[in-house]
């Protein structure tokens, strides 16, 4: 059983400007970080490079797993 890597999760993205760029950070998943020149691209490079994060967690979880596992989906 798979799930879709944009399950309806939501995240805190952590906005800042800075000497004319824009920063942020994703707070729930170290090393989801971006920097742009505008607000709106700062947003949207975080959302895609969370959902590449999540893929490649959940691509590794599963290798990790190896054989006969499973899958639980998990609401905190």
């Amino acid at each position: 059983m798979g799930y879709n890597v944009e399950m309806n999760s939501k995240y805190t993205a952590i906005l800042k400007e800075d000497s004319g760029w824009w920063i942020g950070w994703i707070e729930e998943v170290p090393g989801v970080n971006c920097q742009e020149r505008t607000r709106k691209a700062l947003i949207l490079s975080l959302q895609e490079t969370l959902r590449e994060a999540l893929a490649d967690n959940r691509s590794d979880a599963i290798d990790a797993a190896g054989e006969n596992f499973e899958e639980l989906e998990i609401a905190v």
